[in-house]
């Protein structure tokens, strides 16, 4: 078995316990959101801080792995709003294309980075999230505010705020202060935060195994076939072209074909529904997507990393 395959089996036996534990046994949907907050808020930018703080970024190419997932997302989102009226799609169905074309599910792709390179692969995964996900908030956010529909905007998230609180962004650039100021935490704080980030791989890939949902209309069969092509194969083949031009190797060109090869996040539904976006084609195109990736993401792997 190669090591892609072996670092992801526990990735899919996970996410079919968590599914297999939503369904039958923990149906509380309470349940699933507070771990949900709790891997969020609490667990994964500890595993950032834990990972950041001690790593070797004179070793991490920071600028072209940020050309490398910054240019292909907002390329591909303007090719999607040029092409909306060609691919049939009114304002909330392109919103939901365009989530569905570029936002990530974090915690597969940390799971599969650590299983694959460890700390070090978490550090430089945890470098590219910093840049995507501030990125692809930004387009997605944007794209809700300018093309959802006003009557059902629950809320408009405040952008600025949004990106300034954000858990993850807050995380990587507490480990990246430790790192540049060779900070030493005092002996239980560093005990702490390291306990804090162990539960955050497995809990994550729980969440992203119970929010995958059931139905799938016929009329929405060729958006979530065309959502899911550009996010599972065009995204990450277009971000390795830059990042091969830029002399990308190793565990930082792994880092980029995860984090744009991985599905779409769950949040997207969520955001769908609060800023008007086509949230029952963003439910399929979520469910397909995370299904779909436990075969691409290997491929994608083995055809172009390391």
């Amino acid at each position: 078995m190669s090591a892609v395959s072996t670092a992801i089996v526990p990735i899919v036996l996970l996410l079919v316990l968590g599914l297999a534990l939503r369904r039958h046994v923990l149906t509380d949907a309470a349940f699933w959101r507070g771990l949900e907050s709790l891997t969020y808020f609490v667990f994964t930018p500890a595993l950032f801080v834990h990972s950041l703080a001690d790593v070797d970024l004179s070793t991490v190419p920071v600028l072209p792995i940020a050309a490398a997932v910054i240019v292909p997302v907002t390329v591909m989102t303007g090719i999607l709003i040029v092409c909306r009226r060609p691919l049939r799609l009114d304002g909330p169905a392109l919103t939901s294309m365009i989530q569905g074309s570029t936002r990530l599910n974090t915690y597969i792709g940390l799971s599969l980075v650590f299983a694959l390179h460890g700390q070090d692969g978490v550090a430089t995964f945890a470098l590219a999230a910093a840049v995507m996900v501030p990125t692809v908030n930004i387009v997605c956010v944007t794209a809700l505010s300018v093309f959802g529909d006003q009557d059902r905007q629950a809320s408009r998230v405040p952008l600025v705020r949004a990106l300034c609180t954000n858990p993850l962004v807050l995380g990587c650039l507490a480990g990246l202060l430790l790192n540049l100021l060779a900070m030493r935490l005092p002996g239980y704080a560093a005990s702490t935060i390291s306990t804090l980030a162990a539960p955050a791989l497995a809990c994550g890939t729980l969440v992203a195994g119970a929010s995958v949902m059931a139905g799938l209309r016929r009329t929405d069969l060729p958006h979530v076939a065309l959502a899911s092509i550009l996010k599972l194969g065009t995204l990450p083949l277009a971000a390795v072209g830059i990042a091969a031009l830029l002399g990308v190797r190793g565990v930082a060109l792994d880092s980029i074909i995860i984090i744009c090869a991985v599905p779409t996040s769950p949040s997207a539904y969520i955001l769908a529904t609060r800023m008007g976006g086509n949230a029952q084609l963003m439910g399929s195109i979520t469910a397909v997507q995370t299904i779909l990736a436990l075969a691409t993401l290997p491929l994608m792997l083995t055809a172009l990393g390391t």
